[in-house]
């Protein structure tokens, strides 16, 4: 039922202390919800920054690596010891429940490899394609953590934006309404009472004037 079609009766009075309740529990609730989604920000925030550092220094690393593997064995045999490795590195997607918003959880699937995962043999290549090849495991295992840590650092920004206007909308326009209408009816209720009470000392009156005449 729409407020403004509460009538000023006492169920009507009832039904605005029972909305006013309901308002002010789920607003404590999402104060709660809202103060705890901010400090997981804070930590997330302050993870995805030293996943970032790490991330391009593990980056230079590799770019480095890959260098020198191409200089010690050609472009060509890099890349032909990168062809043959059989298994894509992937991840699976999955999701935690963070004071009820779903955050990224991404497992990492066949990144890291051993010699035989890898496929050129030992026998073919110098130990520089294995620490290149290592040296790039590293960086995808990181660029998987912080495309974790950067999802949910947006996924809580959005939660907080939607859930910062609920408790706006709650505490500046909903609660004040039911507390105006609360007023309203109480005010038109003892109106109605100090009226009956008037009419009914009226009619006391005239009786008891009859009453004489009798």
């Amino acid at each position: 039922m729409p407020i403004d079609e509460i009538k000023p009766t006492r169920a009507g009075l009832l039904i605005v202390r029972r909305r006013m309740a309901l308002a002010e529990r789920v607003h404590e609730l999402l104060s709660m919800k809202l103060d705890g989604m901010m400090l997981e920000l804070v930590r997330l925030t302050d993870r995805a920054a030293l996943q970032r550092r790490e991330l391009e220094e593990l980056y230079t690393r590799a770019r480095e690596m890959a260098a020198i593997a191409a200089m010690m064995e050609g472009a060509t045999g890099v890349l032909l010891a990168a062809l043959s490795v059989e298994t894509v590195p992937t991840y699976t997607p999955g999701h935690k429940n963070v004071f009820g918003v779903h955050l990224p959880d991404l497992e990492p699937v066949a990144v890291r490899k051993t010699l035989d995962q890898r496929g050129y043999g030992v026998l073919g290549t110098s130990s520089v394609i294995d620490d290149a090849a290592d040296a790039y495991e590293n960086l995808l295992e990181a660029i998987i953590a912080s495309a974790e840590l950067e999802g949910g650092v947006k996924q809580l920004l959005d939660e907080i934006e939607r859930t910062r206007r609920r408790v706006n909308a709650l505490e500046f326009k909903v609660i004040p309404e039911l507390v105006e209408k609360r007023r309203i009816i109480e005010d038109q209720r003892d109106e109605m009472e100090r009226q009956e009470w008037t009419r009914l000392r009226r009619i006391k009156k005239i009786k008891a004037k009859r009453a004489e005449k009798l």
